[in-house]
C-alpha cells in the first residue's frame, strides 16, 4: 500500500518543521518525515546544550507560521548588544546595538528543542499535514515526481516533490546523485552550558584569540551557553578534564567580563565543517538548510539561513501552484535555488574571511585587525548595515521575513 503526497520532507527539524507549516492550508498534500518526536518541555529542566541566535527574520518567519507564541510560552532570552574584540584589548573593539536601528532585540536565544516543540505543535493544526513519527527511513528511490521512501515498519510514501531537511548528511540528497563541496577547518567547536553568577544578561559576545574566538550566549536568568573554538586535540584534551578541572580551565581562559562561572550543567562538541551541495535542486528534488549548506558557526547563522531557504521554497511552490505550474517541474524550483544559492555562498565566504583573518597570528595582521575593530566601533551608516546583515534584513528576503 503506497501513500501519495504532493511534498515529502524527510526531516520535522526546525527547518524542515517550518517548511512544512509555511505549506499548512495551501491545499498540497504534505508529508513529515522526523525520527523522533523531542522530549516535552518542563520549565524546571536545565538548558539545553543545543541552542541558536535567531535573527530578527527567523523570527518574523516564526511569527508568520503562528509558532512564535510557542516559543516564547516556554523560555527564550532576547539580547540587544553584541560585543566583538580581540585578546584583551577592550579599546579595539565593537559593539553593536539594537537601538541604533530603532529595534527592540537583535535577536533570541532559544533552545532548538523549543523550536521543534512549537513547530510541531503548529504542524498538528494544519489538515493537509500528515506528520509521521517516528520514522525510520529504510530505503530512498529518487524518481522525478514520483520517488520512493519505504519506512522500518514497510510502509511506502511516494513524492510528487522529494524535500531534503535530514541533515548535512542527507540521505535524500544521495539518492539524488547531488554531490557536495567541502573541507573541514582545524577547528571545533566545545560547547558548555553554565550557571553563572551575573543575573540576565543582555549582551553576547565574541573574543578573537589565535585559536579560534570564545563566545558567550545568554540564557533566562543566570545562565549562559559558552562557546569554544579550538584545535581538534585541545578540545579532546579539555573534554576530559573532570568538572572542576574544566571550571578551572574557564576561569582561566574566559575574559573577566563573563562573571564567576558556578557550575558547569553540561557539554559537548563538534567539528566544523564547511559544505556545500553543487546544486540545491533536481527534478522533484529540494534541499534546504544543511542539506544543502553547512557553514561556520562564527556568528551563529546556520539556522537563520535554513529558515530564509525554508521561507523561500514555500513561497515558490505557493507561486507556481496559484499560477497552475507543476511544483516538481525543474523550472519551477530553479526559482528557489536561484533566490537562495548566492546569498548562501556570500555568508559562508564571509565567515571564512572571519575564520581566516582572526586565525592568523602575525603581528601586522593583528594590528590592523584592531585598528580595523576601533573603526568599526564609529562607522555610522556602514556599522549599522552590519547590524541589519546579521540580523538578516538586508536584502531580498521572501515574504515571510518581511515585517
Amino acid at each position: 500500500m503506497k501513500s501519495r503526497y504532493d511534498v515529502v520532507i524527510v526531516g520535522g527539524g526546525m527547518v524542515g518543521a517550518s517548511l512544512a507549516c509555511a505549506l499548512g492550508d495551501s491545499g498540497l498534500s504534505v508529508a513529515v518525515l522526523e525520527r523522533d518526536f523531542p522530549q516535552p518541555f518542563d520549565a524546571g529542566q536545565p538548558y539545553d546544550l543545543r541552542v541558536s541566535a535567531l535573527s530578527a527574520a527567523s523570527r518574523n518567519i516564526l511569527e508568520a507560521l503562528g509558532v512564535w507564541g510557542g516559543i516564547s510560552s516556554r523560555r527564550l532570552c532576547p539580547y540587544r548588544r553584541m560585543k566583538v574584540w580581540e585578546a584583551d584589548d577592550h579599546r579595539a573593539a565593537t559593539e553593536f546595538r539594537a537601538e541604533e536601528i530603532g529595534c527592540e532585540a537583535l535577536g533570541h536565544i532559544v533552545e532548538n528543542r523549543i523550536i521543534q516543540l512549537a513547530l510541531i505543535q503548529r504542524l498538528k493544526a494544519f489538515g493537509n499535514i500528515d506528520l509521521i513519527c517516528p520514522a525510520r527511513t529504510e530505503l530512498i528511490e529518487y524518481a522525478p515526481g514520483s520517488s520512493l521512501v519505504r519506512l522500518h515498519d514497510g510502509r511506502e510514501i511516494v513524492a510528487r516533490l522529494l524535500v531534503a531537511a535530514d541533515g548535512g548528511q542527507s540521505r535524500v540528497r544521495a539518492a539524488a546523485g547531488i554531490g557536495v563541496h567541502q573541507w573541514d577547518y582545524d577547528q571545533h567547536a566545545l560547547v558548555a552550558s553554565v550557571d553563572t553568577a551575573y543575573e540576565q544578561q543582555d549582551i553576547t559576545w565574541q573574543q578573537f584569540t589565535p585559536t579560534g574566538p570564545l563566545a558567550f550566549l545568554p540564557l533566562g536568568g543566570p545562565h549562559a551557553s559558552l562557546v569554544w573554538y579550538e584545535r581538534p586535540d585541545a578540545v579532546k584534551r579539555l573534554m576530559g578534564l573532570s568538572d572542576d578541572a574544566f571550571l578551572a580551565e574557564l576561569h582561566a581562559t574566559f575574559p573577566e567580563c563573563l562573571g564567576r562561572i558556578e557550575r558547569v550543567v553540561e557539554r559537548g562538541y563538534f567539528p566544523l565543517r564547511r559544505q556545500h551541495a553543487l546544486k540545491y535542486v533536481g527534478e522533484g528534488v529540494a534541499l534546504v538548510g544543511d542539506a544543502a549548506h553547512m557553514i561556520h558557526p562564527l556568528a551563529g547563522q546556520g539556522v537563520n539561513i535554513g529558515l530564509l531557504d525554508a521561507a523561500a521554497l514555500a513561497e515558490t511552490l505557493l507561486d507556481a501552484r496559484a499560477a497552475g505550474e507543476r511544483i516538481d517541474d525543474l523550472a519551477v524550483l530553479q526559482r528557489y535555488e536561484d533566490a537562495r544559492r548566492n546569498h548562501n555562498l556570500l555568508m559562508m565566504q564571509v565567515m571564512d574571511s572571519f575564520y581566516r583573518v582572526f586565525t592568523n597570528d602575525s603581528l601586522p595582521l593583528r594590528v590592523l585587525r584592531n585598528v580595523g575593530l576601533g573603526i568599526a566601533e564609529h562607522a555610522g551608516p556602514a556599522k549599522r548595515k552590519v547590524i541589519r546583515l546579521a540580523m538578516g534584513l538586508d536584502g531580498k528576503l521572501p515574504r515571510l521575513a518581511q515585517r
